[in-house]
């Protein structure tokens, strides 16, 4: 029997944070109306989609790779890295994984790359949305913790606001170090 699961990840740009996979295998029996590219959705439907989908999917799991991990991998392979902990954590074994992108992470199953996938794929769609709410939960998280960086408004994306706030306060333990702007600033104030 054929079971397809989707992946997809969130946070591959931000400056800080984990970045966050989800796999998903969707239920034709309890079809989810509105699945689409988390990024097209507003945070109230992305919430909202986020419930039904952990209601009716067959099964889900969202995974992270650490900041430790991004700054000592690379993100490209943090990423691929948190795909393959999501897809094998997964309560039903999948026999296809179908990727957004063009990268697929090794795993013990076929796998297929789809660029867009995203917006064409339901079960991509579904663990877009996974994925992004999660990290996005994450980043509050950060927020009351380090108020002083705004995470709460960008959630770890470079904004003019951010780069302000790193500027000022210098990065946090939840700062990426392999990324330009905080291994630029790092090298300038010499805490490297």
């Amino acid at each position: 029997m054929n079971i397809e699961c989707g992946v997809d990840e969130a946070g591959r740009g931000p400056l800080a944070g984990p970045v966050v996979a989800a796999a998903v295998i969707l239920d034709e029996t309890a079809p989810i109306h509105g699945l689409a590219d988390s990024k097209t959705l507003s945070a109230q439907k992305r919430a909202a989609l986020f419930e039904l989908i952990c209601a009716r999917a067959r099964a889900y799991c969202i995974a992270s790779a650490s900041v430790e991990e991004i700054d000592r991998l690379n993100i490209l392979n943090a990423t691929l890295l948190a795909m393959r902990r999501a897809v094998e954590t997964l309560a039903i074994r999948p026999t296809l994984a179908q990727i957004d992108g063009n990268r697929c992470p090794p795993l013990n199953i076929r796998a297929q790359a789809i660029v867009r996938g995203d917006a064409h794929i339901p079960a991509i769609s579904a663990a877009s949305i996974l994925a992004k709410v999660a990290r996005d939960r994450m980043l509050l998280e950060l927020h009351a913790q380090y108020p002083e960086y705004g995470f709460d408004r960008h959630a770890g994306y470079g904004t003019r606001a951010h780069l302000a706030a790193l500027q000022r306060y210098g990065p946090c333990v939840h700062h990426r170090r392999s990324f330009a702007p905080v291994r630029a600033l790092l090298k300038h104030s010499h805490l490297v």
